[in-house]
């Protein structure tokens, strides 16, 4: 093998093994259309595309193609609260989309959606492809669910992941994403790409030389998507609305036992007894806040207690719970969405992903550290279609200072990230349209 070869070999790119579209609807604005025709040609693909920017009809339209090439069934893997809105965006494209809890009541349609769940109750071998949105479930190295997916998606020819948090807390995120589409696996990705701190910290960050080669893999098997412009086309009807992000600082009735004044809560524990501590006087604040207006609103809580205060204290509310029947759950989503009620009561951990709640422009949020949760539980108001101003009330405690700190600190890297994501994949789609990568490695006249 000359050296030539040897560079080409280590040249780590995603294949081809799609198929071009047979199928496109009307509907799709110019950049899904180039999307869905990438990934039904790549055959396994990723969408990173940011909320409101209709990854919902594009996975359709590319499970609409897999099934017409193929003649089998595809799967659609959904958060519980994005199963009913699915079936529903699939009918505005004029596609068959059959809900299905058991894995034997699909009905005659070709695509079918079900949660991930119940994922057990399905056989890889009844369908010519998978899909799965909000696909940042695969983030978790060590969960569950991440293997049996991508067991799953192991087994069939065609694949597509779509989520606007591809990799809302480090790079190496994405390696469960390769791994599901059948690319690299997370460990050989980060051996090839990545180098550790040396530390006990699990710190893991790019090689300085493997930079490029890093970007143009990723580039191989997904697209990165903020807004249309980041495609080359104009952004007219893509414009967000005002966000307007309010802090209210509670203070518990007494300070702990032996202080003068509340501390902040240094350490989880800590962070833990002050929520609990607290309790009252947050849900109260809350509770003001969604009362004093008659609109639609969201409250994002994390405790169960805290849920039931708040269902108990604001008008028109409906709580939905962890431990609440699967029926309910869709039920209550699809009566809040409908304005049969007018407030709804959650954890981001529910209902906190995939969501279209455009008619709704008021949100309360208990924070936590999680970056992701809060991101998507803003953004399933604050999205593209949004027609009014949002506000945010953010309620925290004198203990929280941290909490919000590292929150705040969260959200700056992860915007830097995608910044970075859209830069490279952008830069790497204008090399692959002018020059296709057909000019050969010039090798040193002294080697």
């Amino acid at each position: 093998m000359d050296y030539a070869s040897f560079l080409a070999a280590k040249t780590q790119i995603g294949t081809d093994s799609g198929f071009d579209p047979v199928y496109m609807p009307d509907i799709l604005f110019p950049f899904q259309c180039d999307i869905v025709t990438w990934v039904t040609r790549k055959g396994r693909a990723a969408v990173f595309a940011d909320c409101g920017l209709g990854k919902t009809f594009m996975q359709l339209a590319w499970a609409e193609n897999v099934a017409r090439r193929t003649g089998g069934r595809v799967l659609i893997l959904t958060p519980l609260a994005v199963s009913f809105q699915t079936v529903r965006e699939g009918a505005k494209l004029g596609i068959e989309v059959s809900h299905c809890r058991n894995g034997l009541d699909t009905g005659a349609a070709q695509i079918v959606v079900t949660n991930y769940e119940r994922l057990h109750h399905f056989r890889p071998d009844d369908f010519s492809g998978v899909v799965c949105d909000e696909s940042s479930i695969l983030k978790n190295f060590d969960g569950e669910t991440r293997k049996a997916v991508t067991e799953f998606m192991r087994r069939r020819p065609y694949r597509l992941l779509c989520t606007a948090t591809a990799a809302p807390n480090d790079y190496i995120e994405l390696g469960t994403s390769s791994e599901a589409l059948g690319d690299l696996a997370r460990t050989a990705m980060m051996a090839r790409f990545f180098t550790h701190d040396g530390g006990d910290t699990q710190r893991w960050a790019l090689k300085g030389h493997a930079e490029r080669d890093f970007w143009r893999w990723v580039c191989s098997w997904a697209r990165a998507i903020r807004r249309p412009s980041d495609m080359g086309y104009d952004d007219d009807g893509f414009a967000l609305p005002p966000l307007d992000v309010r802090s209210h600082v509670v203070s518990a009735a007494a300070p702990l036992d032996g202080y003068l004044f509340d501390m902040p809560a240094v350490g989880l524990k800590e962070q833990r007894q002050d929520l609990r501590r607290t309790i009252g006087e947050r849900c109260g604040m809350a509770a003001d806040l969604v009362n004093a207006h008659d609109r639609p609103a969201v409250v994002w809580c994390n405790l169960n207690e805290e849920g039931n205060r708040l269902a108990k204290s604001i008008r028109g509310a409906v709580e939905v719970c962890g431990s609440d029947p699967e029926e309910f759950k869709e039920e209550a989503f699809a009566g809040f969405v409908s304005g049969s009620f007018r407030v709804l009561v959650t954890k981001p951990t529910i209902a906190g992903f995939g969501l279209n709640l455009q008619h709704c422009a008021h949100e309360t949020f208990f924070p936590s550290h999680s970056y992701e949760q809060y991101y998507q539980a803003v953004r399933r108001c604050w999205r593209f279609g949004q027609k009014n101003p949002v506000v945010v009330d953010m309620i925290t405690t004198d203990g929280q200072a941290d909490v919000l700190a590292n929150l705040n600190r969260k959200t700056e890297q992860a915007r830097a990230m995608f910044d970075s994501l859209v830069s490279f994949m952008w830069r790497e789609m204008v090399v692959q349209k002018t020059t296709g990568y057909a000019k050969k490695e010039e090798i040193p006249q002294w080697l």
